[in-house]
């Protein structure tokens, strides 16, 4: 018996060319991903050296700071934070520390407590003229800090306020900081209107319908409004220093600048060191409420 040779004429399958296509937008999209990832990273390290050559030079002697462009220390000393808690002029680290947590602090209570009342005047009752004064608040963002100096220094100094934190401290619990206001406005106009109905329905007026229910949903926008109230005051250098003349008084700004003396010795290595004290309450508080920056209205009073 013969054996019989089957043999296959059919063409061979023709290339997927729908998955090679694929292939081809998956490899391009994970070029431009290293490449935006490349970036980001080269970004990142810009932004970032400054702070870590700052951290470094804390550790250098005093002598190895200027001049010096490298990043790692040659060698490594821990006096210039002991200068640094010793304070200068006379006055400990933990005065001026206390000093800028005070002006902090009640900056960052101020704007939440006035802004966010005026906040609800202007987004939920409606009154004569409201547009009008809404306007005007805004207007008084186009109005540079540096015009008003000269006026405001005078007034406070008639007054009798000149060194001292009132006039550092009166604007925010006056609702003056017309930026936050204007945050927690628009915050507020995203707000439905059901809630104050039902509110009124039960028989709630103004202020228990501002605590019980706006309060609670504005939370997010109040820990945006506090963190940045918190770091600008923190970091404020001008308005102390044309309000304040006593060395008790000086927050960490202008205990900085008394480490640079032109006609004398400056001590770079304690203002390196004191700068990285002074930076840390500011990283620190920008963790811990960072979450409520990024949290959603409608998982804030909405449910159940």
């Amino acid at each position: 018996m013969s054996a019989t040779i089957l043999t296959d004429d059919r063409p061979a399958p023709a290339p997927d060319r729908g998955a090679e296509l694929r292939r081809r937008a998956k490899r391009r999209r994970a070029g431009k991903t290293l490449v935006l990832h490349l970036g980001i990273i080269a970004l990142a390290v810009v932004m970032l050296y400054p702070g870590v050559w700052m951290l470094l030079s804390s550790f250098r002697p005093t002598n190895q700071i200027i001049g010096q462009t490298g990043l790692i220390p040659d060698e490594t000393t821990l006096d210039n934070f002991r200068t640094a808690f010793n304070g200068i002029g006379g006055v400990s680290f933990w005065t001026f520390f206390s000093n800028s947590m005070i002006l902090a602090v009640g900056s960052a209570i101020g704007v939440c407590v006035s802004c966010s009342v005026s906040a609800y005047a202007f987004a939920r009752i409606d009154f004569p003229g409201r547009n009008l004064f809404f306007s005007l608040m805004i207007g008084t963002l186009l109005l540079p800090f540096h015009v008003v100096i000269i006026p405001q220094f005078i007034m406070f100094n008639e007054i009798g306020w000149t060194d001292s934190y009132l006039p550092l401290l009166i604007g925010k619990f006056l609702a003056a900081e017309a930026f936050f206001v204007f945050l927690m406005v628009q915050f507020m106009r995203n707000l439905p209107r059901e809630l104050d109905e039902s509110a009124r329905i039960d028989g709630a007026g103004h202020i228990r319908i501002f605590t019980a229910i706006m309060l609670p949903l504005m939370r997010p926008v109040l820990a945006t409004a506090s963190i940045f109230a918190f770091i600008w005051s923190w970091n404020d250098f001008l308005a102390p220093l044309i309000y304040l003349r006593t060395p008790d008084k000086y927050p960490l700004p202008l205990m900085l600048r008394q480490y640079t003396d032109q006609t004398s010795v400056s001590d770079y290595g304690g203002q390196m060191a004191a700068a990285v004290l002074a930076l840390a309450p500011v990283l620190l508080f920008f963790i811990l409420f960072q979450r409520y920056i990024v949290e959603g209205v409608a998982t804030q009073g909405l449910k159940g």
